[in-house]
């Protein structure tokens, strides 16, 4: 399955849970919500994955986690803010870059309407 494709499933599922739980809760509520939506359609997802940084051929732990990754492609940033902001995209292109993932999918759960929290970030490798 390419990064297309399960960026349309989780896109749909988090329009989804929007659609259920509505804007105003805490980042955990919906990161975790998604995470089962995507489990339970039989997606490979991992939770808090660990992004170590590579410094001088030595990874080292810093304590940066994606939120979720999808399939070992998609990397999805959960935000529960009033807008998202420069320092999240960068956040999400870091991951992006450290992990050389191609895709990752940046969602702010705190819109009135989801479609206008959802940013797309493509890794230019």
């Amino acid at each position: 399955m390419s990064e297309n494709e399960i960026s349309t499933i989780t896109i749909g599922l988090a329009i989804e849970i929007h659609r259920s739980l509505g804007p105003g809760l805490l980042e955990n509520v919906y990161q975790e919500c998604l995470f089962y939506k995507l489990k339970q359609k039989g997606l490979i997802a991992e939770k808090e994955k660990p992004m170590p940084i590579l410094f001088e051929e030595v990874k080292l732990d810093c304590g940066y986690r994606i939120d979720i990754l999808v399939e070992n492609k998609l990397v999805i940033e959960t935000k529960a803010v009033e807008s998202l902001t420069i320092n999240h995209l960068a956040q999400t292109l870091t991951y992006l870059k450290l992990g050389n993932y191609k895709l990752g999918l940046l969602i702010n759960f705190n819109e009135t309407l989801l479609k206008n929290g959802i940013r797309r970030v493509v890794n230019n490798l």
